[in-house]
């Protein structure tokens, strides 16, 4: 049985070391002590959620319950508890503090395994109706009740959803191979596993019992696959050279959906694998009457004006994505969903195959209708590109999409199997997606909207860890700026994400959790002393965007398909050349 205080005393090695490979060696030891009872559970709590996205468990917690269950488990009041909030501005070594110094103690008393805790996390997560709320301070209190002070800073901080140990998902694949093998070789098997579920703690499980079946992982119906991520070049000709021969998509401006299939069961994920099926009657029913009993498929989702004959834009399309007036929003902006991949038909996984054949098995299903096939034309030039490319602009798209003909699905990959040509590459202008780490106040004429700017990071992938690319001043609306506001208040954080490397030129006046992706236009990119992407020990520069302002917030993006380091850099290259 592994105890809840074993692994609260590793989460706090852990917040002390700031080197992947130690964190590693840390995590690996506490897996080697964790059996498959305990593993899945585990793996959750080490990524700070109770289920994949897909899944729609949410704890719900916010600061206020928090501060209520640590007033009533230590004998203070809420205003002690917040009082002591403002001044260490981490409600979970709040608890820590105060648990240390309660006036009152419990009349019972256990020690809570890892089973017990997520349990119990779960519970709170599936309380609803009338009096929920306090039912979900009761049942907090409970397990405050029964921690140590130790145990009660990583309970506070799981459930305000500000774990903070700075241990991504690749950091996790890492220990988890360390654990069995010692070193990173069976890293390759664990990743495709986690790509084709994407669900970690369903890989983690048997892999303890045998690491080999994690070779024979299929794509299966309800659990979405990472989506394969495009690579970028900027002229049609090193497409053509890089690809040889290759099929050329337009490329919308729209949201992309994964559709998966089983009966009369249909379920709609986002890119970010959350569950949208609820807000797409029409396309759900669409599905259904597809002749495959099985299925999964990727396409891009637009909204349709059917009286002016015309798609609408990217925000006018996130329209669609509510919760309530769903059947109006149906009817007045009907979603035309054109279908770019196919990955599993009636118990076949198709990922493995090449694109050339996925993509004939995808022409032969799909109808007339609200489901559409992305038109695909083969070029073998650069010229050939080119013109599909200017009738993608001239239509008012994002670009097109160039796919490798003997490229399998490479399911959360970034990799040359795909390559956008966007509108923007090569001209002026040139865009990103980065997530917000922190945020400015306004002054002078911004002073009344309590908001000035964004402080921008990308991926390394590499290192694990966010890097800062860009301050952010300019681009917003009036209503953005008052909505960006009112969005990181509430994740508003008294010091830097773990895994942020940041320079203190640059500190604003705001840190925040990363969470919400933008997507940033720039003139161009320069090296940059006081921004920490790619930067170099020896030579004390990183590269930053220049002239950067917001273009639109990428709510169907998530953190983990903003733009990497590496992507910066080669960005670079390609303009110098």
């Amino acid at each position: 049985m592994l105890l809840f205080s074993d692994v609260a005393k590793v989460f706090s090695e852990i917040e002390q070391r700031s080197g992947r490979l130690e964190m590693t060696g840390i995590l690996s030891e506490l897996f080697k002590r964790t059996d498959k009872r305990e593993m899945a559970k585990l793996i959750y709590l080490c990524q700070g959620i109770l289920a994949p996205p897909y899944e729609g468990i949410d704890l719900g917690l916010g600061e206020k319950f928090a501060i209520a269950a640590i007033a009533s488990a230590a004998g203070y009041s809420k205003a002690e508890v917040d009082k002591k909030y403002k001044s260490l501005g981490d409600l979970g070594l709040v608890a820590e503090e105060l648990m240390k110094k309660k006036k009152q103690q419990s009349l019972t008393s256990r020690d809570m395994d890892v089973v017990y805790v997520y349990d119990s996390f779960v519970k709170i997560a599936k309380m609803s109706g009338s009096g929920s709320q306090e039912s979900k301070i009761k049942a907090l209190t409970e397990m405050l009740n029964y921690s140590s002070p130790l145990e009660a800073r990583f309970i506070v901080r799981f459930v305000t959803g500000r774990l903070r140990l700075g241990v991504g998902d690749p950091t996790i694949l890492d220990a988890l191979s360390f654990s069995v093998s010692g070193d990173k070789s069976l890293r390759e098997g664990l990743d495709r596993a986690y790509n084709v579920c994407s669900d970690l703690g369903y890989v983690a499980t048997p892999f303890l019992e045998n690491p080999k079946s994690i070779l024979s992982f299929k794509v299966q119906p309800f659990r979405p696959l990472m989506p394969a991520l495009a690579e970028r070049l900027s002229t049609p000709d090193e497409i053509v050279e890089k690809l040889g021969t290759c099929s050329v998509e337009m490329k919308f401006d729209g949201f992309r959906l994964q559709c998966h299939k089983k009966g009369e069961k249909v379920e709609l994920y986002s890119r970010k694998l959350e569950k949208m099926t609820h807000m797409f009657p029409d396309v759900v029913d669409a599905i259904r009457k597809l002749k495959h009993d099985e299925l999964i498929f990727e396409g891009e989702a637009l909204a349709y004006n059917q009286k002016e004959k015309k798609y609408y834009s990217f925000q006018q399309t996130m329209h669609r994505r509510r919760k309530h007036g769903i059947d109006a929003a149906s009817k007045e902006l009907p979603l035309n969903v054109f279908a770019f991949d196919i990955l599993y038909v009636d118990g076949e996984d198709l990922t493995e195959q090449d694109y050339s054949k996925r993509r004939k098995k995808l022409e032969s299903i799909f109808p007339s209708g609200p489901l559409k096939i992305s038109e695909s034309k083969l070029v073998k030039t650069g010229g050939e590109l080119k013109k599909i490319f200017d009738i993608s602009v001239k239509e008012g798209l994002e670009g097109i999409m160039a796919k490798d003909l003997n490229a399998p699905y490479t399911a959360g990959k970034r990799k040359f199997a795909w390559i956008k040509l966007k509108r923007s590459y090569g001209q002026a202008v040139d865009t990103i997606d980065g997530v917000i780490v922190g945020y400015y106040l306004g002054k002078g004429a911004r002073a009344e909207f309590e908001f000035g700017g964004l402080l921008l990071a990308v991926y390394n992938d590499e290192r694990g860890k966010f890097e800062t690319v860009a301050k952010i001043g300019s681009g917003f609306t009036e209503q953005e700026m008052s909505e960006l506001q009112e969005m990181l208040s509430e994740i508003k954080a008294d010091s830097p994400s773990a895994n942020l490397d940041w320079n203190e030129m640059q500190e604003p006046d705001f840190w925040v959790e990363p969470k919400y992706v933008v997507e940033v236009a720039f003139d161009d990119i320069t090296l940059s002393p006081t921004h920490t992407c790619g930067m170099k020990a020896k030579d004390g520069k990183g590269f930053a965007l220049r002239f950067p302002r917001m273009v639109k917030l990428r709510s169907d993006k998530g953190v983990k398909e903003i733009t990497t380091t590496n992507e910066v850099m080669e960005m670079y290259a390609l303009q110098r050349r």
